[in-house]
């Protein structure tokens, strides 16, 4: 017997293979789409009335587009002039609907709700559509467009328009039919004519072709493109810049420390390696929408403070897109699944808390509906109405009948007959005159400390108010206090820290 025979045989056991895991099917298009615009008209329903009150803002919106096309444009050729296009796009939606609170802010809800659509499509182009449907979701999850998806102004409509539009511009860059280009031109000129700093996701857009290296027919199509959304904007631009005064309550960047928050966390998901491999890489697009345009406001803000955070609004569309795209690139980890539910569970959790602020009224800085109650409640029919400033008049115009029984002292003309507004006030010798006819006087005022005087019908209101009358009780409200004032006929000088006079903070507060 050989050696080779006389060793044992060894039986062999073959483990079976282990299956590989089945990667997750990927949503379908319609799903992407449909899925944050559903998600989108859900939030922007929940809470819309905000416990049926208005703040100043939209206070504007509604009274300017109750008026008629006519008186709209006279209007606006003393201010607002950037908001014209607004304006009359609401007077025809109240015209088709009704003039309530729903009409005013469902046109917003809609326009987001497409934004939300637009933002899950270009996820869907750039990085596939798990990403897609992630960039959409998260979009409609961001507090600053569940805010302006809730408010009866332009930005919502903005905002649609410019995702849109990149969304065009995407869809251009490889078919390079000029009919795209067309498209993409007309639905950014619209988002500039409607509110002026669109332009500004122009400028983002250039970059994103030169970074993208796209060939120079592209980059050709593109800037006459631009070209011509700026020459249809300078008109509105040269005119618009003669109010520029409107924008003077602005006296630093407004909101800014959340801007560069989201723009940081925007750059660390750029760092990913992030999307598929195209024409246009998505964070070659979502790096510069997300901070160039806010950048560029600041520059601007060097020169008269501008920065806002709501004129930049569409910005929201480049960190939906670089978040839904890195939350992707996570999944694709082995061990990222066993984390995804926890962490969804917990940023819904956090997000929580905001959203229900965001649906009451003091998420907004002033509320015209409590100012109005205030002067109904503290006022008596026949009682004086004073405003300092006058631009409360123009806020309690959207309810007429809050101040329907007291007599304004100071205004010669309306503000629909006067195309303006808050009206036109008689002269500052004529304001005194009309207080001392009456005994007890009801005054709007600033909220906080002493009111400055900036018109000498302020002035007039003011001294006439600290020499003749004595405050007789307060109502604090967001954006405003409510004061009455009574005839004080002691003839002995109040000056001093000890005085009534309309700064001080004397007298009763309710």
């Amino acid at each position: 017997m050989s050696v080779d025979q006389r060793r044992p045989v060894v039986a062999r056991t073959v483990a079976p293979p282990v299956p590989s895991p089945r990667p997750a099917p990927s949503p379908s298009k319609a799903v992407v789409v449909l899925a944050p615009l559903a998600l989108t008209i859900a939030l922007g329903l929940w809470g819309i009335r905000r416990q049926n009150t208005m703040w100043g803002d939209e206070a504007v919106t509604y009274q300017l587009a109750h008026r008629d096309l006519s008186q709209i444009w006279l209007t606006v050729q003393h201010i607002d002039l950037v908001h014209a296009l607004h304006y009359a796009v609401m007077h025809e939606i109240f015209g088709l609907f009704g003039g309530g609170l729903l009409s005013l802010r469902l046109p917003s809800v809609l326009a987001m709700s497409l934004a939300a659509s637009g933002v899950g499509l270009l996820g869907l182009r750039l990085a596939g559509p798990r990403a897609g449907l992630l960039a959409g979701l998260v979009f409609a999850l961001l507090p600053q467009v569940q805010k302006y998806a809730q408010e009866g102004r332009s930005y919502a409509m903005v905002c649609a328009l410019v995702t849109w539009a990149t969304y065009a511009l995407v869809v251009s860059v490889p078919q390079r039919a000029r009919w795209r280009w067309v498209v993409y031109g007309s639905t950014m000129l619209l988002a500039c004519l409607l509110h002026e700093f669109a332009v500004l996701a122009l400028v983002a857009h250039g970059v994103t072709l030169i970074v993208s290296r796209v060939p120079q027919p592209v980059l050709r199509a593109w800037s006459v493109a631009a070209a011509g959304v700026t020459a249809g904007l300078l008109p509105l631009a040269i005119r618009s810049a003669g109010q520029s005064g409107q924008v003077d309550w602005i006296e630093g960047p407004v909101r800014l420390p959340d801007v560069l928050v989201v723009a940081v966390v925007g750059l660390a998901c750029a760092l990913a390696p992030l999307g598929v491999k195209g024409p246009v890489r998505l964070s070659a697009l979502a790096v510069p929408i997300v901070v160039l345009p806010g950048l560029l406001l600041l520059i601007a803000s060097l020169v008269k403070p501008l920065f806002v955070d709501r004129y930049v609004l569409y910005s929201s569309t480049g960190i939906a897109l670089l978040l839904g795209a890195w939350t992707d690139y996570f999944l694709r980890r082995q061990w990222a699944h066993r984390y995804a539910w926890i962490a969804a569970v917990a940023v819904l959790a956090a997000l929580v808390p905001t959203s229900l602020s965001l649906r009451t009224p003091q998420s907004r800085t002033n509320d015209v509906t409590a100012i109005g109650a205030a002067i109904r409640k503290d006022g008596r029919p026949g009682d004086g109405l004073l405003y300092l400033s006058d631009r409360y008049r123009a806020w309690t115009a959207a309810n007429p009948e809050d101040t329907r029984f007291l007599t304004d002292l100071a205004l010669a003309t309306d503000p629909v007959s006067s195309n303006t507004l808050a009206g036109v006030e008689v002269p500052a010798k004529d304001i005194a005159a009309h207080m001392l006819e009456f005994e007890r006087i009801v005054a709007v005022r600033d909220p906080a400390g002493a009111h400055s005087p900036t018109t000498p019908q302020e002035e007039a209101k003011t001294s006439t108010l600290r020499r003749h009358f004595r405050e007789d009780g307060t109502t604090r409200v967001s954006g405003a206090r409510v004061t009455v004032y009574v005839r004080d006929h002691d003839p002995s000088p109040k000056a001093g820290p000890g005085s009534n006079s309309p700064g001080s903070s004397g007298g009763l507060t309710r």
